[in-house]
């Protein structure tokens, strides 16, 4: 067999809206963009909803309207991509890396509530929803980091990338904190190819996205051509980016939001019979599961080898690779990039749960389009490489 790590499925509406865009003559952010937006924030039960180009553009927006500069500190996971913290240092700001829990590669409210003790000067936390489930954001047999950031009067930041739809104790990823981020890319739930969303219940902070994310301009195109008249004015109130999200990209998106749930739920089958068919393996540790199936959005199947595995991770990775299997790494913690290792003098000894993550994990195909017997070969070939 050959199983991609990842296959997209456009069995939808995409080729359909994408051929209005091209026949409206207009392919840049206009109406299909402005309806992505509105449907984004129904989904996360927000007022408010600004379509970007990439969840980093959406990450970056959010903190420059939060007004985080030089002198600030982020609290940042170390077991994410680099654009959770790029983007900090984008705006002269420091992130302080964090390591995570173990079990679901996510900050804990502990972590959080030391790093705060003992750095000054930190703004904001940016918390990532790993894999798609939601991190430990609010109170449940202890006090929630949504609450302790709002004790200590800092931003919460919702990176949002792997998590959409994802949802803990009815409340959707996207509405836990100050504002939220989220990821189109193509390997996601739901893609538009390249985009994001930034999502948030603050205008100001919502105003200040749509205004910098088109150079700093007062009034979108769309705005300042559909209109009565067709009004062309306009100013620069700020200098800005270009981090707008063209229509054919938001026309792909809003048919995979039509079967956003059936795709999510498809994902949480390949999740279930890997948790059955694998969970009699002591060589493996299987990701924790804090939430109910159905409020996880199942982006990543992580599994991370122990000790005690006959084989290490890089040659099962070989091995799999030769049977056809497509696998990947997430991640190699930030505290083992050149960039913030170096900057930071970062001790690797620091990130003890961290350190055994990278030291083992591996993440396995999962999405909507793989089938049963492609489980059961992937599960067969890893079983058989693990020689059980």
């Amino acid at each position: 067999m050959k199983i991609p790590f990842s296959r997209i499925d456009c069995s939808g509406n995409e080729l359909s809206y994408v051929s209005e865009v091209l026949e409206s003559g207009w392919l840049t952010t206009a109406s299909k963009a402005a309806r992505l937006e509105e449907k984004m924030a129904e989904l996360t039960g927000t007022r408010h909803a600004c379509a970007v180009n990439s969840c980093t553009a959406a990450l970056h927006l959010a903190l420059e309207a939060l007004g985080i500069g030089p002198g600030d500190k982020v609290l940042v996971p170390t077991w994410t991509f680099t654009a959770t913290a790029e983007v900090v240092r984008y705006l002269g700001a420091d992130p302080v890396l964090l390591d995570v829990d173990s079990g679901t590669f996510s900050l804990t409210p502990e972590t959080v509530e030391q790093a705060l003790a003992e750095n000054s000067h930190v703004k904001a936390v940016i918390v990532v929803h790993f894999g798609g489930q939601a991190a430990p954001v609010l109170d449940g047999t202890s006090e929630g980091i949504r609450r302790i950031c709002e004790r200590h009067g800092v931003w919460l930041v919702e990176d949002a990338a792997h998590a959409l739809p994802a949802s803990e104790k009815g409340i959707p990823v996207g509405a836990m904190g100050h504002v939220a981020c989220f990821s189109f890319y193509a390997n996601k739930t739901m893609t538009t190819g390249e985009g994001g969303m930034l999502v948030t219940n603050d205008p100001d902070v919502a105003r200040r996205a749509r205004i910098m994310r088109l150079h700093g301009i007062d009034r979108d195109v769309w705005a300042r051509f559909s209109g009565v008249g067709g009004k062309w004015e306009y100013d620069v109130v700020a200098p800005g980016f270009k981090y707008n999200m063209p229509d054919i990209n938001a026309a792909v998106g809003l048919a995979q939001l039509e079967r956003l749930e059936t795709m999510r739920s498809e994902r949480q089958r390949c999740a279930e019979y890997y948790l059955e068919h694998l969970a009699d393996l002591d060589c493996i540790e299987l990701p924790v599961v804090r939430v109910r199936p159905d409020e996880h959005a199942w982006h990543l199947f992580p599994v991370v080898l122990k000790r005690n595995a006959p084989i290490e991770r890089n040659r099962l990775i070989e091995l799999l690779a030769a049977d056809g299997i497509g696998t990947s790494i997430h991640y190699k913690p930030l505290h083992r990039m050149t960039y913030y290792s170096e900057r930071y003098a970062l001790d690797p000894s620091r990130f003890p749960n961290a350190e055994a993550l990278w030291n083992g994990c591996l993440s396995l195909p999962i999405y909507s389009l793989l089938s049963n017997q492609e489980l059961e070969y992937i599960v067969a070939r890893l079983r058989s490489h693990l020689g059980c």
